[in-house]
C-alpha cells in the first residue's frame, strides 16, 4: 500500500473530528438537524485549520444515504466517493487555476442539470479570492438564486480580497488557529498510531513551530519522525535541525548577565562554527527572551513557554528586571529586521550581544523621571539658598519665599559636588534671574514695595516697616506659652556686615534647657519654613557654651541646609536668650555596624540627597 502522509491519513471525517473549530461544527450540526441549509457558505481563516475538510464533511452529511444527518455513516457509496474525491456531484475547483470568467460560465451551465446520484450538487471552490473581478460578477446571480439542489462552498485565506457583494450572499464562518495544547494532543495520538515514542517537550516544540496549523504540524512531525529512529526527542531535533536549545541559551545569557562580553562573543562564534544559522539563532534567542518575560510576569504555562519553566536559568531571571528583559527582547526584534539590510549579519548580532552585557545598567526613561521628580525640591533648595528681601530702608519683608540668587552656582554658594541646573542660573551682568521667585506669585507676594488696599495696588509707606515675629499658641507646648509681644527693632539689612543683632523674644521661652529652646524653635519654624524645621529635628547634642550654640547632625545634606539658615537660627536664639549668640552645626559620621571605607564627600552628599545607598564600594 502506498505511503500516506499524516496530514492526509488523519484528515477529519466527521464534525466531531474537527480540532479547535467547535463553534463551526456545532452550528452545522444544528442546521442539519433543523433542516435549515443555506445555498452558499464562505469559509475563511488561516491555512491548515480545516476549511476544506469541513466542506467535505458537510457534503457527506447532506448526501449520506442515511441523511441529511449530522453524523454521516462513511460507509455508503456517496460518503466513500466524497472521501475519495471521485463523486460526480461534489465538484472541487481550485480558484487559483480557474480564475477567468469562462470557467465561471461553465459552472453556470452545469448548475442547470440536477445531481447525478446524490441529493445535492455541491461546488467547493478553494482559494476563491484568486478569481478575477469578472468571474466574481458572473457568479453573483447564480449564488443569489441557485437551483434548490445546488450549494456553493467557498474557502479563502484572505477574506479581505473577496468582494462585499459575494460576502453578503453567503453565510460566513471564521476558522481559528488551533491552540498549542490541542495540536500537541493530536501529535501524541499520531505518534501512538505509528508506534513512535515522543517526548512532550519535542511535541510542544513542533506544535509551537506550526503556528496553530494542523496541516503544518503534521508535515513537520513527519519530517522529524523520519530521522528520529522511532523516538522523537528535543535533543535530536536540536542537533538535526540546527537549533540552539534552552541549555545553551542559558549559558549564553548567563555570560551576558555577568557582563563577560569576551566569553559571550567567543561562545557565539562556537555556535556559528557548529553550523547554526544567524536567523535561526536570533529566532531562538527571541523565543528565550519572550519566555523569560512571561515567567517574570508570573506566566508559567508550559504550552506558552514550550518547556518547563524550571529549565530557564534562575540567575538570568533574578538579574534582569521586567523592563530590562523588554529592552533585550526589543533589541533582538529589531536585529531580525536589520540583518536583511546589514553589511554583515554577524556584526549586527555581535553588537546586540555586546549591548546585552551592560543591560543591567539600563534605566528606563520613566524610572529617570520618577527619580528626578523625587529629588527636584531638594535640588532646587540646594542650588538656590534662601535670600532675605528687604525694603529700601533695609527692613526685611515678611512672608517671603525662597529667592534664587543670581549666579549662585558660579559665586560658590552651592557646595562642591551638588548638581546645578545651568538653565536656572544666570551669568553676572546678564540681568535678573529669568524665573525670579519661581514665576508668577499670588497678589499678596507680587512686590516687596506694594501693598493691597481694596481693589487697587498702592505703594508701601516710606520708612522702616515693623517686623512682627508671630508664634501660634497651639504650636508651642503649654509650659512655654507666655505673653506675646511685638518686636519693633528692625533686623539687620543684607548689605551690612555679618553681624547678628539681638532681637527681643516674641514669647517668653523657657531657657532653662537648650532642648526646650530647640522644641520651641521647631514649633515656630514649622509654620513658615517646614524644611528648616525638619532639618532641626534631625540634629542632636545641642550645647550652649558662652556665645556659641553647637549641635550635631548625621546627614551631610541636612548640615548644608542648617549652615545656609545659620543666621536665622542665630537670630532666634539671640531673641530667646537676650544676647548675641552664634550658631554652628557639626557633621558626625553615622556609626555603622560593620566597618566600611569612607565615602568621598561628593558621593556622600548625593547619597543623602537621593536617600539611597552605595553598593559595592
Amino acid at each position: 500500500m502506498a505511503y500516506e502522509v499524516t496530514a492526509t491519513r488523519r484528515r477529519p471525517q466527521r464534525f466531531e473530528d474537527l480540532v479547535g473549530q467547535e463553534f463551526v461544527a456545532q452550528t452545522f450540526r444544528n442546521s442539519i438537524q433543523s433542516g435549515k441549509i443555506a445555498h452558499a457558505y464562505l469559509f475563511s481563516g488561516p491555512r491548515g485549520c480545516g476549511k476544506t475538510s469541513t466542506a467535505r464533511i458537510l457534503a457527506k452529511a447532506l448526501n449520506c444515504a442515511k441523511g441529511p444527518t449530522a453524523s454521516p455513516c462513511g460507509e455508503c457509496p456517496a460518503c466513500k466517493e466524497i472521501t475519495a474525491g471521485s463523486s460526480l456531484d461534489v465538484i472541487e475547483i481550485d480558484g487559483a487555476s480557474n480564475t477567468s470568467v469562462n470557467d465561471v460560465r461553465q459552472i453556470k451551465d452545469e448548475v442547470l442539470f440536477p445531481p447525478n446520484s446524490c441529493r445535492y450538487k455541491i461546488y467547493i471552490i478553494d482559494e476563491v479570492h484568486m478569481l478575477s473581478t469578472s468571474a466574481f460578477n458572473a457568479l453573483l446571480k447564480t449564488i443569489e438564486e441557485p437551483p434548490p439542489y445546488v450549494i456553493f462552498i467557498f474557502a479563502t485565506t484572505e477574506l479581505q480580497k473577496v468582494p462585499a457583494t459575494i460576502k453578503s450572499r453567503c453565510q460566513q464562518f471564521n476558522f481559528r488557529l488551533v491552540p498549542v495544547e490541542k495540536v500537541k494532543e493530536q501529535l501524541a495520538a499520531a505518534a501512538a498510531e505509528l508506534g513512535i515514542k515522543a517526548q512532550d517537550e519535542a511535541l510542544y516544540w513542533i506544535a509551537r513551530e506550526a503556528g496553530g496549523s494542523m496541516r503544518d504540524s503534521y508535515t513537520l512531525f513527519d519530517q522529524v519522525a523520519a530521522f528520529s529512529d522511532g523516538e522523537i526527542t528535543y535533543e535530536k531535533i536540536r542537533d538535526k535541525l540546527g537549533l540552539v536549545g534552552v541549555d545553551r541559551l542559558n549559558e549564553l545569557f548567563t555570560l551576558c548577565v555577568n557582563g563577560d562580553s569576551q566569553t559571550a562573543l567567543l561562545k557565539l562564534d562556537e555556535y556559528l562554527q557548529n553550523g547554526v544559522s544567524i536567523e535561526q539563532l536570533i529566532s531562538n534567542c527571541t523565543d528565550y527572551l519572550r519566555s523569560l518575560l512571561l515567567i517574570k510576569n508570573g506566566v508559567k504555562k508550559e504550552a506558552l513557554l514550550g518547556q518547563s519553566p524550571e529549565r530557564f536559568a534562575e540567575e538570568v531571571l533574578n538579574a534582569w528586571s521586567s523592563v530590562q528583559i523588554e529592552r533585550a527582547l526589543s533589541i533582538f526584534l529589531n536585529l531580525y529586521r536589520d540583518i536583511r539590510y546589514s553589511l554583515n549579519s554577524r556584526y549586527e548580532f555581535e553588537l546586540a550581544l555586546s549591548r546585552l552585557c551592560w543591560l543591567k545598567e539600563y534605566v528606563s526613561a520613566s524610572e529617570v523621571k520618577k527619580a528626578v521628580d523625587a529629588v527636584k525640591p531638594l535640588l532646587d533648595t540646594a542650588a538656590y539658598p534662601r535670600k532675605i528681601q528687604t525694603y529700601s530702608d533695609g527692613s526685611p519683608v515678611q512672608n517671603q519665599q525662597s529667592v534664587p540668587q543670581q549666579g549662585a552656582a558660579r559665586a560658590g554658594n552651592v557646595p562642591g559636588g551638588m548638581p546645578v541646573f545651568s538653565a536656572l542660573t544666570s551669568e553676572p551682568g546678564q540681568g535678573a534671574h529669568p524665573f525670579l521667585n519661581g514665576g508668577a506669585e499670588p497678589p499678596l507676594n507680587k512686590s516687596a514695595e506694594e501693598s493691597y488696599d481694596g481693589d487697587e495696588w498702592q505703594s508701601a509707606p516710606e520708612g522702616p516697616a515693623e517686623v512682627q515675629l508671630e508664634i501660634q499658641p497651639e504650636a508651642l507646648p503649654q509650659s512655654d506659652l507666655g505673653n506675646v509681644t511685638e518686636a519693633k527693632e528692625p533686623l539687620q539689612a543684607e548689605n551690612e556686615p555679618q553681624k547678628v543683632q539681638p532681637v527681643s523674644a516674641a514669647v517668653n521661652i523657657d531657657t532653662s534647657s537648650i532642648d526646650k529652646v530647640k522644641e520651641a524653635m521647631i514649633a515656630e519654624f514649622s509654620i513658615n519654613d517646614a524644611m528648616l524645621a525638619s532639618s532641626i529635628m534631625q540634629t542632636v547634642n545641642w550645647q550652649k557654651n558662652g556665645d556659641f550654640v553647637n549641635c550635631q547632625v548625621e546627614n551631610a545634606y541636612e548640615q548644608i541646609q542648617l549652615r545656609q539658615a545659620s543666621q536665622k537660627i542665630a537670630a532666634y536664639l539671640s531673641s530667646a536668650y537676650g544676647s548675641n549668640l552664634k550658631f554652628a552645626v557639626e557633621f558626625v559620621e553615622k556609626k555603622e555596624e560593620e566597618a566600611k571605607r569612607e565615602l568621598p564627600e561628593k558621593v556622600r552628599i548625593l547619597r543623602d540627597m537621593f536617600k539611597g545607598t552605595v553598593i559595592g564600594y
